[in-house]
């Protein structure tokens, strides 16, 4: 798209550029490939850098409420000291990595209720920066990712949506300073003692650590409180385990390792591929996340995701259509207030 801003920050007859990508549609670990075309204005700039950020908005915690944040946590630079002459058109062919750990935006063509990403185009001309407008990114799950969503969906879970928090998951490897939420309404055999749960995949090259956490109903559960359950599986496993009955163990453990527990016994975690060294982190229900708030979110009643819930592909059951792009853009606005530039993938520019 063109910015709508036409690079307003360097004044009326200032360059300006169309950011294309070949294909807005990627995977963790892949890259987004596209060309940035650039076109001189009413006379000659030197253009100090372009570079292109993914950007997301994230929950926060301020001092007094919950807020969101626009996060840019990747950053890859095209071009650096560049001369565009008036009139002059250039185009500039990028790649642009996509880290394991960015969180998944549509599943089966359908977006997540929730989730927002978007590329930023930024070019800065003698120590004017302007960052343009976002280009919507939608990142699909890894076939891994894919099959345990499905499976969520298999068992009878109703998708109710998903979201960022800001922070770090206790004992896990984290390159992103925050981590992605998926939330669903507890499937009727689990109804008894859940409520939801909380599905989160922190992700490498290697494999995914799959992190569940089950907001309890009171009573059963000595008083409604949250407990976790994590696990660990390998990308070569997608197509190689019955990945119902795999999350149905996972939840039927996790739920009776609370209840061991609670009742003074102790819990050795289970799970398929790689065993968690150490079993559970120490922390509140066995389970700690850095920088994570017992109370953190609101619990909402059923929303899209719950109301018009049905069958996609033939096979991701529990997920509904959330907004469409444009909707979805709305929502990020013009707020830079808060932006942070970067996690730990922000700091390196790939030329």
């Amino acid at each position: 798209m063109v910015f709508k801003k036409m690079l307003g920050a360097f004044g009326v007859g200032g360059p300006s550029v169309d950011t294309v990508l070949s294909n807005p549609g990627t995977r963790p670990g892949l890259v987004l490939a596209g060309q940035v075309n650039l076109t001189g204005g009413g006379h000659d700039v030197e253009i100090d850098h372009i570079t292109l950020g993914l950007v997301t908005r994230v929950e926060a915690e301020g001092a007094e409420e919950e807020y969101d944040a626009l996060v840019e946590f990747h950053r890859t630079q095209v071009a650096g000291g560049l001369r565009l002459s008036e009139g002059q058109r250039l185009s500039l062919p990028f790649q642009v990595p996509v880290p394991w750990e960015t969180p998944v935006t549509t599943v089966y063509g359908q977006h997540l209720h929730g989730m927002t990403m978007g590329l930023r185009t930024e070019v800065a001309v003698r120590g004017a920066v302007d960052k343009g407008d976002l280009d919507p990114v939608h990142v699909h799950p890894l076939p891994v990712q894919e099959r345990i969503l499905e499976a969520f969906g298999r068992l009878g879970f109703q998708f109710k949506g998903a979201d960022l928090e800001r922070g770090y998951i206790a004992g896990l490897h984290q390159t992103m300073p925050f981590y992605q939420e998926i939330e669903y309404y507890a499937a009727p055999q689990y109804a008894h003692g859940v409520n939801e749960v909380e599905l989160t995949f922190v992700t490498n090259e290697y494999g995914v650590d799959v992190v569940l956490e089950f907001d309890k109903r009171g009573g059963l559960f000595a008083g409604g409180h949250d407990s976790f359950g994590r696990y660990r599986v390998d990308h070569a496993d997608a197509d190689h385990v019955d990945w119902a009955a795999q999350v149905d163990t996972w939840l039927r453990q996790a739920l009776d390792g609370y209840q061991s527990r609670h009742a003074g016994h102790g819990y050795g975690q289970v799970g398929y591929g790689y065993p968690v060294p150490g079993g559970y982190p120490p922390g509140p229900g066995g389970y700690a996340h850095g920088d994570h708030h017992e109370e953190h979110h609101e619990r909402r009643g059923p929303g899209m995701g719950a109301v018009a819930a049905g069958v996609l592909g033939g096979a991701a059951l529990g997920f509904a259509g959330g907004m469409v792009a444009d909707e979805v853009f709305d929502s990020f606005g013009d707020d830079d207030e808060g932006d942070d530039e970067g996690g730990d993938e922000g700091g390196d520019d790939e030329d």
